[in-house]
């Protein structure tokens, strides 16, 4: 039996998953990162890899066919010839790019998605400043460092993880004023998503019993993952992500972009027809809600809402200040006053502002012409509250539902197995 493995790193572990041809999984396993990961994350993910893919069982790992990575977006590494990081990973919401945005707004063309403190490419800029640079050679995205782990080709990516870099995923190459940058750097080659590299390096090979035809494929993001792992497929049906933060991705005919907003759309193919992902990516989520509830108090507390009573709560749920989308302010401080001494109301006003807030950025989509909202697949651990989905669809006006899967390591499974 042939296996097609998915690999899903986000922010707080990873997870692997293992599907056969008709889609069904066979095995799957996670890995919780520790509290310690943070003091070097880069060899930190790379216990998780090489965790996940020796926690299957053997008879799947002699069975696998293809393997593809989701990272999370504009989660970065700048790496020496030999593939090693040179300074620690900047994660996806690392702000050091307020330092280079002026730079950024010079070359850039006037509101591009790169435009924001936390862009792939703001993030690369900040490195070009810094004393180090000069023993970099390459610059990779999460996903692609970590297939390189595997697979052992450096300077590889795919456009759904390039496009914070300012690649054109429209003309499928990097525009003119990229090339221009003096960053002195080798920019990866992109992919498609999905895209057979190489085979897996013979000392992994032989390390984790995988066969010798095994392929590494180009990846994606965590969230398109998770999008693919819902079964959405038409135009006008979304899917939010509810993780640590909020991610909304809306299958749209037209492309809409516009950095004022935090909206960016990511290239979908599907068969001869070219899609849109268009939406954004909030900080606000599920990480503000662990922050003041266990899992246990959000599961009990959330069956004690009146879901038909309006919470009188208006907050702005961060952890700090600075939010990508609906509003893309890198200052916007926390709103989380007044605070109700009882705990099911504080929920609710919590539950309450962040659905108000995927509500605010669906309809920024649709101000912006994106493709009309009809759907929404719901993926993330925020997928299991129940009254939080009622909650939510009295926002949205529309039918939400729980995403067919919603294991992002799933959708980066089925995208092995289409290629």
């Amino acid at each position: 039996m042939n296996f097609y493995l998915g690999i899903d790193f986000g922010t707080s572990g990873a997870r692997a998953c293992a599907i056969d041809e008709e889609g069904n999984i066979h095995s799957s396993t996670q890995y919780l990162f520790p509290v310690s990961a943070s003091k070097d994350w880069a060899r930190s993910w790379e216990s998780a890899l090489f965790n996940l893919i020796d926690s299957l069982p053997r008879r799947v790992r002699e069975e696998i066919r293809t393997i593809a990575i989701n990272g999370t977006s504009s989660t970065v590494l700048l790496c020496s010839g030999q593939g090693d990081p040179v300074a620690p990973p900047l994660l996806y919401n690392d702000g050091v790019g307020v330092a280079v945005l002026d730079k950024l707004k010079a070359s850039a063309p006037s509101h591009h998605l790169v435009v924001s403190t936390s862009s792939s490419l703001a993030k690369l800029l900040w490195w070009y400043e810094q004393p180090f640079y000069t023993q970099a050679q390459y610059f990779l995205h999460q996903a692609d460092w970590l297939a390189f782990l595997l697979h052992g080709k450096l300077g590889i990516t795919d456009y759904h993880n390039c496009l914070k870099l300012g690649y054109d995923v429209e003309q499928l190459a990097y525009p003119s004023w990229i090339q221009a940058l003096p960053i002195q750097i080798i920019l990866p080659q992109v992919l498609p998503p999905g895209t057979p590299v190489d085979v897996v390096q013979k000392s992994i090979r032989e390390r984790f019993n995988l066969p010798g035809d095994c392929l590494i494929c180009t990846g994606t993001t965590d969230s398109i993952a998770a999008f693919i792992a819902s079964g959405a497929k038409l135009p006008g049906e979304a899917v939010t992500s509810l993780g640590s933060t909020l991610v909304l991705k809306l299958l749209s005919q037209k492309r809409v972009e516009d950095s004022r907003y935090g909206i960016y759309s990511h290239r979908f193919e599907q068969g001869e027809e070219v899609l849109w992902l268009t939406g954004g990516a909030s900080n606000t989520g599920g990480a503000v809600l662990r922050h003041f509830f266990s899992n246990e108090e959000l599961s009990s507390l959330s069956q004690k809402i009146e879901v038909n009573k309006k919470s009188d709560l208006n907050y702005y749920p961060l952890l700090k200040c600075g939010e990508r989308f609906p509003i893309n302010n890198p200052s916007l401080p926390p709103k989380l006053t007044p605070r109700p001494e009882n705990k099911v109301e504080f929920l609710h006003g919590l539950l309450d502002s962040i659905a108000r807030i995927e509500a605010e950025g669906y309809s920024l989509l649709q101000q912006l012409r994106a493709t009309p909202l009809t759907r929404v697949y719901t993926a993330g651990g925020g997928a299991k509250n129940g009254t939080w989905t009622v909650i939510r669809q009295d926002h949205l006006q529309v039918p939400v539902t729980s995403s067919m899967n919603t294991d992002a390591a799933y959708g980066s499974a089925l995208l092995a197995q289409q290629r």
